[in-house]
């Protein structure tokens, strides 16, 4: 009877997401333990089969940072973004197309079903431009500052992602954007996620993480916010209350619930299976940002 109550209360949201697209972000420190790939490729996989059409954006930064180490190539970070000169260029694509992706894609595979790399003979969906990261001298006086091939994303080739998306069950993209000439860079994969979402004005982006989601009393589990307005969320940056690490992901999920995107999730890999139940339950395991005032993009 439980199991039947959980198959129950999963069907209006069945219902709901049938045929629509959540966009699912995953790295971090969770990409290195295996256990938890395995669980969340299931969870993505899961999502397929009930007829929701899942796109995997993944990450890649700790197996960047080791085959940089192996070329004797020292990874170097101005604010979260890595140095990204030619050399380590050649390396971050060649980790994140030809590793990272192709495992994830091997294993979905493995799951039992078709899974599409979202970067195909030197060409990426995600259109970019150079980034210059805008830091603070001694003084205090801004400054930009060159950090080589790191990009923003501009837009997103909207008909190439359906395009690849239709071949199979899963689309699977790698953070390498690029440019008119033909340029690649180093894009940073929440903003990957947060763009692809927004441009394709997705049901939903979810951002899987080391952490459960927001608090409003940082290290208070009883201010755990499960479903907060973007308004709010504004709030608390401008209080300092959420900070470092945590600020560019909840700031994509920001851009993407403006553009139109309807709900944005931030929710820990670590829990075994938080996806399905982030999507599939009423409670949620993790904090949803919407926007209520009827203003989105």
């Amino acid at each position: 009877m439980r199991k039947a109550a959980v198959l129950i209360e999963a069907l209006p949201y069945l219902q709901r997401f049938r045929g629509k697209q959540v966009v699912v972000k995953f790295g971090g420190s969770a990409m290195a333990q295996q256990h938890v790939v395995d669980d969340v490729l299931e969870d993505v996989v899961f999502l397929s089969t009930v007829g929701i059409r899942p796109i995997l954006v993944h990450g890649g930064g700790a197996a960047i940072s080791s085959a940089m180490a192996d070329a004797g190539l020292e990874p170097q970070f101005v604010e979260g973004h890595r140095v990204t000169d030619a050399a380590a260029l050649q390396i971050v694509v060649q980790v994140l197309a030809e590793e990272v992706n192709a495992d994830l894609c091997a294993r979905i595979e493995q799951c039992g079903a078709r899974a599409i790399p979202g970067y195909r003979n030197g060409r990426s969906l995600l259109r970019a431009r150079k980034k210059m990261m805008k830091v603070a001298d001694e003084h205090g006086a801004e400054q930009e500052l060159d950090v080589g091939f790191v990009g923003d994303v501009v837009s997103v080739d909207t008909d190439g992602i359906l395009g690849l998306a239709a071949e199979g069950d899963v689309l699977v993209v790698p953070p390498i954007g690029q440019d008119e000439t033909g340029q690649l860079y180093n894009v940073n994969a929440d903003v990957a996620a947060a763009a692809i979402a927004r441009d394709l004005k997705a049901e939903k982006v979810v951002f899987l993480s080391d952490v459960h989601g927001i608090m409003a009393r940082p290290g208070d589990p009883e201010s755990f916010l499960s479903s907060v307005d973007r308004s709010e969320v504004d709030d608390l940056i401008a209080g300092g209350v959420i900070t470092g690490g945590m600020l560019p992901k909840i700031t994509s999920c920001l851009e993407a619930v403006a553009a139109g995107v309807r709900k944005a999730h931030i929710i820990d890999a670590n829990l075994e299976h938080s996806l399905l139940l982030e999507i599939f339950t009423d409670a949620g395991v993790g904090t949803e940002i919407v926007d209520r005032s009827g203003n989105q993009g």
